[in-house]
């Protein structure tokens, strides 16, 4: 039996500005559910600092989305911050607030 040897069609290399509002509307509405959820939950002093961890680096994530809704705005979302490159769309796919391409972010850290 033949293989199906066509191509399949072509991804296209960014995200439409709907699309990039839509996965960062998600991601935000994730992280505040989880702070909502962390703020709820019962306290005890080992629970509270690992709570506390949990909510600063939720905080973080929450600025990272705001930073790339302005990006958004401004018409530089998608291009790495460092290299002024396209941030593949898959990295976007994955973490619509990114701010930089895999090879910029690992000399980053």
């Amino acid at each position: 039996m033949p293989l199906d040897t066509t191509r399949p069609e072509s991804r296209p290399e960014r995200l439409t500005a709907y699309e990039a509002r839509q996965r960062l509307q998600q991601e935000r509405d994730s992280r505040l559910t989880q702070l909502q959820a962390i703020e709820e939950a019962g306290s005890s002093a080992v629970a509270d600092s690992v709570l506390s961890a949990q909510t600063t680096s939720i905080r973080d994530v929450l600025k990272e989305i705001d930073a790339a809704f302005d990006r958004l705005e401004q018409g530089t979302y998608g291009d790495c911050l460092r290299c002024a490159k396209p941030i593949p769309i898959e990295r976007l796919e994955i973490l619509p607030y990114v701010r930089a391409c895999v090879g910029c972010q690992q000399c980053m850290t």
